[in-house]
């Protein structure tokens, strides 16, 4: 197994202007690390996701999905005392959307470090991927995200820590406690440049650099600061490594999932960070350009297609 992750995965309902005006809405999933995990699978990598879903329509939508994107979902289970959570995109502007979450009680919030437990022990993974959702859920959730940096260290498996700090699921306070215990423990962070700031105490000044420094002094492998429109770059004890985003007509902005599938692709093939950035970035590019999030992450080929070096 080249990468395990777990998390919740809802039902994403995506409508087509403000929810107050009703009209249709487009039914799909959404979770970072389901996102992440048919990235992956789509890249030509054995993923395997493990999640409670409720024992409803909606969690067997969950489930039909991510295995019909080859995602291995043998560890996922079904919870018959919570319903799977929903999210709600209203699109307000092209470059804003109001997300409303509907997760509280929900199945995947109840996952526990013992499924985590048997599922990781079941085949260590090379990769272990974290996001900060998860210990974002529930109590019973953060522990089992703490079993499963446990055990990452016990197996040797390197871990990729996603911030992705959701400011409606928990306070700053609370997100940089436990970023700050988590930071030191991943090979791979990822960030965007204002989620650096909760994995490090106060007094560090805002410059990404040098709350890189901050970080790789800390123990961090590599830290990886998503820019947006501005790229991304890559920094460890070898130094700093930038690429520039790719310039194409962006129709959606759920594009974070793909850049991390891409890079940890690229790192999983053992290529350079500058090589990960590229296919990260080009992953990005393809992402974007869908509605969604997951629907437009590319296949195996397809980032070629956007120029040489994009492979």
């Amino acid at each position: 197994m080249s990468v395990f992750t777990f998390g919740e995965t809802t039902i994403a309902l995506r409508g087509s202007g403000p929810l107050r005006l009703g009209g249709s809405m487009d039914v799909s999933i959404a979770g970072a690390e389901s996102g992440v995990a048919i990235g992956l699978a789509r890249l030509g990598h054995e993923v395997r996701w493990a999640g409670a879903v409720g024992d409803d329509e909606a969690g067997e939508l969950v489930l039909r999905t991510l295995r019909a994107e080859g995602v291995d979902v043998s560890a996922a289970s079904r919870d018959s005392g919570a319903p799977t959570g929903l999210v709600l995109f209203e699109p307000r502007l092209p470059e804003l959307t109001r997300v409303h979450h509907y997760r509280a009680g929900s199945a995947g919030s109840r996952i526990t470090a013992c499924s985590v437990a048997e599922a990781f022990s079941a085949a260590p993974p090379r990769v272990l991927y974290l996001t900060g959702v998860t210990p974002a859920l529930s109590r019973t959730a953060r522990s089992a995200a703490c079993l499963a940096l446990q055990l990452a260290a016990e197996h040797s498996t390197l871990v990729c820590l996603d911030v992705n700090y959701q400011a409606e699921l928990w306070s700053s306070g609370e997100a940089g406690e436990v970023m700050r215990e988590w930071a030191p423990k991943a090979d791979v962070l990822i960030a965007s440049d204002d989620e650096l700031a909760l994995c490090l105490p106060s007094g560090v000044p805002d410059d990404a650099g040098l709350r890189a420094k901050e970080l790789l002094a800390l123990g961090v492998g590599e830290v990886v600061v998503r820019r947006g429109a501005a790229g991304a770059t890559a920094y460890s004890v070898q130094g700093r490594v930038h690429r520039p985003a790719l310039a194409v007509r962006a129709v959606g902005s759920a594009d974070a999932d793909a850049f991390v599938a891409g890079y940890l692709s690229a790192l999983l093939d053992g290529s350079t960070t500058a090589a990960r950035l590229e296919r990260a970035t080009a992953a990005r590019a393809f992402a974007g350009a869908s509605r969604g999030g997951w629907e437009g992450a590319p296949g195996r080929s397809e980032p070629a297609r956007l120029g040489p070096g994009m492979r």
